[in-house]
């Protein structure tokens, strides 16, 4: 079985220390990067499976680095950053992380994010049913499952849900949602976010005011999560 590569792009020897030996023990392969520039060769001269992105880097901005990655680089990206307010967060989710992880962190945290984004990845690039336990999507033909039997939603419902299928793990922002399955001129519109989670909420979860499958992230967005 071939070994994920990761790439860290982050200016703190300390952290990058931390994570190469993580990372190793775990069998993944490191490739490491202090700087903007140095990140960015890397990343196009050896595309990696997914991309450890620190957000204060010394040359440039992590927010650019992460919006020119997204100019052609699909596969995951997880932005590690002592940045911990919301609006950070979210523009960095809006820029196309898929996922973000205030420093310090636990480092069993970060293993099962990065397992869920290269995963969901791996997904995407060949997806057809996604089998959540007792959930099932069928991307191609649109059907849902929940314990073999079929899910009534309505257009809009199983836009959203196959949205978060696709997605799985990452964290989708309100705006990110909204444009999505509304469209642009609906980015405010939080309102109908609300009512449709709540509504994808009572027919796919067991219990609906605990929920497993879609969960949210305060004051961001929300993350689909497959039952293991």
């Amino acid at each position: 079985m071939n070994r994920s590569e990761i790439l860290i792009i982050d200016d703190e020897v300390q952290i990058r220390r931390l994570l190469e030996i993580t990372l190793e023990s775990n069998d993944y392969k490191i490739n490491e990067a202090a700087t903007a520039r140095d990140g960015l060769i890397a990343a196009a001269s050896h595309p990696p499976d997914l991309i450890l992105l620190d957000i204060g880097l010394p040359d440039e901005n992590g927010q650019i680095v992460l919006q020119k990655l997204r100019e052609w680089y699909y596969k995951p990206i997880i932005i590690l950053s002592v940045q911990s307010d919301e609006e950070n967060i979210v523009k960095a989710l809006d820029n196309g992380a898929n996922d973000y992880l205030v420093k310090p962190f636990r480092t069993g945290e970060l293993l099962a994010r990065i397992r869920s984004a290269i995963r969901s990845s791996a997904t995407d690039e060949n997806y057809t049913v996604i089998d959540c336990n007792d959930l099932q999507i069928d991307l191609s033909a649109r059907i849902v499952k929940k314990k073999n039997e079929i899910i009534k939603l309505t257009g809009t419902e199983y836009t959203l849900l196959a949205l978060f299928a696709k997605n799985e793990g990452k964290v989708l922002t309100h705006q990110y949602l909204l444009r999505e399955v509304w469209g642009p001129g609906y980015i405010s519109q939080s309102q109908y976010l609300r009512v449709f989670i709540a509504q994808l909420r009572k027919k796919i979860e067991n219990d609906p005011n605990h929920p497993e499958f879609i969960l949210t992230e305060s004051g961001v967005g929300y993350r689909f999560i497959a039952k293991e």
